[in-house]
């Protein structure tokens, strides 16, 4: 079985790869910069037996990503599984957003999930897979700064909603994950006392961890959930309640 994870890095996508790793899936892991890091995603994926190739690739470049899924399936074989989790965030208020945020967000957090989630069905079309989109509570719950993240967040769900209708009949199930506040490097950019006003209004009374979302999409890629298709799980400790 073999798995491509978008962004995967660091963060959810490296926690992603990692488990689907445990789960007997070789990977492919995505990232657009950082070499170094993508490598050691990569080691920590061998270490536990499977197969691992790390793929530069901007997934708002079409060509790249074609490029990209020609060479998973020279290197690893037939695709079963994508987790679309490469994204930007960059908070802004409304006055004060400028086009290049704006153009780069909406590149690589909607234009980048169509573009994978369009090879990966190429790929999956006559033997069937599961695509498993990364959005955020951001889509269902309004955080100050953050139109834009959630302006393509809820783009994410509508298109999961819609490909998951089409690519049913083909056996190809999409669905996505919702994470509310996660313990990633993505918080380091928040003041302490922010930090601690989110964290008070958290029932669960703490911010979940990038394994608590590799979880779900483990779960969602397994036989399991086979009759499960255009959902969105929400993973927050019930922060939007």
């Amino acid at each position: 079985m073999v798995a491509l994870v978008t962004g995967a890095s660091r963060g959810i996508g490296k926690a992603c790869a990692l488990k689907l790793a445990e789960d007997g899936y070789d990977v492919a892991v995505n990232y657009n910069s950082n070499d170094a890091k993508a490598a050691e995603t990569v080691a920590a994926i061998e270490a536990l037996g499977r197969k691992a190739k790390a793929y530069k690739a901007n997934t708002a470049d079409l060509k790249a990503v074609q490029g990209m899924f020609r060479e998973i399936q020279n290197d690893l074989g037939q695709l079963d599984v994508l987790v679309n989790n490469a994204g930007v965030v960059d908070d802004a208020y409304l006055l004060m957003i400028n086009e290049d945020s704006l153009s780069r967000s909406l590149d690589i957090n909607i234009k980048g999930y169509f573009h994978c989630a369009q090879q990966a069905a190429l790929k999956m079309i006559k033997k069937g897979g599961k695509i498993v989109n990364i959005s955020s509570v951001s889509s269902v719950l309004a955080v100050e700064g953050q139109g834009v993240y959630a302006a393509t967040k809820g783009a994410v769900n509508s298109m999961t909603a819609t490909l998951a209708k089409e690519l049913a009949p083909r056996g190809i199930t999409v669905n996505a994950v919702a994470p509310g506040f996660i313990e990633t490097e993505m918080l380091d950019n928040i003041p302490e006392d922010k930090l601690a006003e989110y964290n008070k209004s958290i029932p669960a009374g703490h911010f979940g961890t990038a394994k608590d979302v590799a979880n779900v999409v483990a779960a969602l890629c397994s036989p399991a959930f086979d009759y499960v298709t255009g959902q969105v799980i929400v993973l927050d400790g019930g922060l939007s309640l």
